[in-house]
């Protein structure tokens, strides 16, 4: 496997190879432990796992049913109303039809984040105003200067992933909902809750009720992440009847196959074993947080998603890191170098059993801080290159610079001081159609036992390295010289004054001037905090009242 790790990574139009090309090249047919795909790994159980061996033959011989029918199940499920709900062949189908339909041309997202959510966008020629996350706070997303941002970008379409991915940062549910009123003069706002399953914050966390009350907001959830079934691909999204409806009616007839289809209807048996499977992962995250926190100079970063953002030790160069873990250890990392705000000096690991973790430290130890072969590589002073391990979408990049389409960034200097456009003239949305009758009765949901809180990590600090003063040379002894002619004073050189802290970004170039992803993580400094009432809240919707609607409980809900 060793001689052909790079050639594996640089093949791949994902971030990693797949699991399969891993097991192939491993010659046994066994793959790595795998810390690099966030999946659930207590989820399905060993019994759900051989009813679907027993049925194979079925499964793959015969067309599954509508999407219609397994959707409906999933609300009956889900006690969600089925015309609020479309189901996709996983997140990222769902994510490309937002982009099509529904993306008239801007969208804002903070950095770094999920990759679809930067790349889609510019490979159909939108404009990506990009906010990037700071390091020196943690990467946690500020609403109120987020918000600032998309007013003076005048951006129509504006993206939160709560729990933010790769770090696993996390937004309360009011935060959420205020900024939501806030934008409600926007196209469209989406909530990418595709890890919030995993977060125990809040018993309640979901503005999936909120959402179907607003006619401009989407949320987005994710199965495969969850249930860890990945390979089946299928997730799903809940808005209004009006703006769900549409994404639905341009779905494929056949989009969710048939392994999704008994998923979802064996999980109604399976509902206790779910719940046990997320209170499991949440004290592990605990655990694989204090384990990682004591390795010298590993920086980990509070997290609510079922993965750990860290920063590795000075001197260590993500991508070296990566490839001896695996060649030494048959352990997949996730390193963060091509995600856009972030470099290779950040990883990603996935949430997993103890016995996988002390296996994980163990390499870690020895790949960072271990005499065979040296230490981890020093990381090269330049910074690493933005990659999004697609080629339309680099080739995108380093023509236009994040614009999207080619003359963007030519004429991005020219556009600058152009006006923001007035608030409520973007793209009209449908209005939504409310579900007939007197509405949807629902059983009220059970609520999940709160979990213990998560403690912030601590940051093990490097012991100072002495740095030797130079000792200044000896001045040469002046010679007199005679006295100058006098010469006329000189004009003053008018000196520009520093650009601000978040200066406006010119349509076409990504935000911080179209840095690199490591030139955005190194050197963009922290804002002045804006207070709590810096969001204003847009002009009132007219939609009716949250307590009309019944109440939409999650998958964590046991039962």
């Amino acid at each position: 496997m060793a001689g052909n790790v790079t050639s594996l990574f640089r093949g791949t139009d994902a971030h990693s190879p797949s699991m399969a090309a891993l097991a192939r090249e491993g010659g046994d047919g066994a793959g790595p432990v795998d810390f690099c795909v966030p999946c659930n790994p207590y989820f399905p159980t060993p019994a759900m796992y051989d009813e679907l061996s027993a049925r194979l033959c079925e499964i793959l011989t015969y067309y599954p049913s509508s999407a219609d029918t397994v959707t409906g199940e999933l609300c009956s499920l889900l006690q969600l109303p089925p015309q609020c709900v479309a189901m996709g062949n996983g997140s990222t189908e769902l994510i490309t039809w937002i982009d099509h339909l529904l993306v008239r041309e801007s969208l804002a997202v903070p950095v770094p984040t999920f990759g679809r959510w930067t790349d889609q966008p510019m490979e159909t020629g939108k404009r990506v105003d990009m906010f990037p996350l700071q390091e020196a706070s943690g990467f946690a997303l500020d609403l109120a200067q987020y918000a600032e941002f998309i007013r003076r970008r005048g951006t129509r379409v504006a993206v939160l992933c709560n729990p933010n991915n790769p770090d696993g940062g996390y937004l309360r549910k009011q935060s959420v909902v205020q900024f939501m009123d806030a934008m409600a003069d926007l196209d469209l706002v989406i909530v990418d809750e595709s890890f919030l399953e995993f977060a125990d914050a809040e018993v309640d966390p979901s503005v999936v009720q909120e959402a179907m009350l607003r006619p401009n907001v989407i949320v987005l959830r994710s199965l495969g992440k969850n249930f860890g079934l990945h390979g089946i691909r299928f997730g799903y999204l809940v808005a209004n009847p009006a703006l769900a409806g549409r994404v639905r009616s341009m779905l494929p007839k056949w989009n969710l196959n048939s392994f999704a289809e008994h998923v979802v209807f064996m999980l109604r048996d399976h509902g206790a074993e779910y719940a046990q499977s997320l209170q499991q992962i949440r004290r592990d995250r605990l655990e694989m947080t204090s384990h990682l926190s004591a390795l010298p100079g590993l920086t980990v970063y509070p997290s609510q998603g079922n993965f750990l953002f860290v920063r590795l030790p000075v001197g260590a160069e993500g991508t070296v890191v990566r490839d001896r873990m695996l060649t030494e250890h048959r352990i997949l990392v996730r390193e963060c170098g091509n995600k856009i705000g972030s470099s290779s000096r950040f990883l990603r690991l996935v949430v997993r059993p103890q016995v996988d973790v002390r296996r994980l430290v163990s390499g870690l130890e020895q790949v960072l801080y271990g005499s065979r072969r040296g230490a981890a590589v020093p990381e090269l002073g330049t910074g690493t290159s933005y990659s999004s391990g697609t080629a339309a979408v680099d080739r995108l990049m380093s023509q236009t610079n994040g614009g999207g389409v080619p003359g963007l960034a030519a004429q991005a200097e020219a556009m600058t001081a152009a006006p923001a456009p007035a608030a409520g003239t973007g793209m009209p949305l449908p209005a939504a159609v409310p579900p007939p009758g007197a509405g949807m009765p629902m059983p009220a949901a059970a609520q999940p036992l709160p979990a213990a809180p998560q403690p912030a990590p601590v940051q093990q600090p490097m012991a100072p390295v002495p740095v030797p003063q130079p000792v200044p040379a000896p001045l040469p002894t002046p010679t007199p010289l005679p006295a100058p002619t006098p010469v006329p004073a000189p004009m003053p050189v008018p000196v520009p004054a520093p650009a601000a802290a978040f200066a406006p970004t010119p349509p076409g170039v990504p935000a911080r001037g179209g840095m690199t992803a490591a030139q955005v993580r190194g050197m963009t400094a922290p804002a002045t905090p804006v207070p709590a009432t810096g969001l204003s809240p847009a002009p009132a919707t007219g939609w009716p009242n949250a307590q009309s609607w019944p109440n939409a409980a999650g998958m964590d809900q046991a039962g």
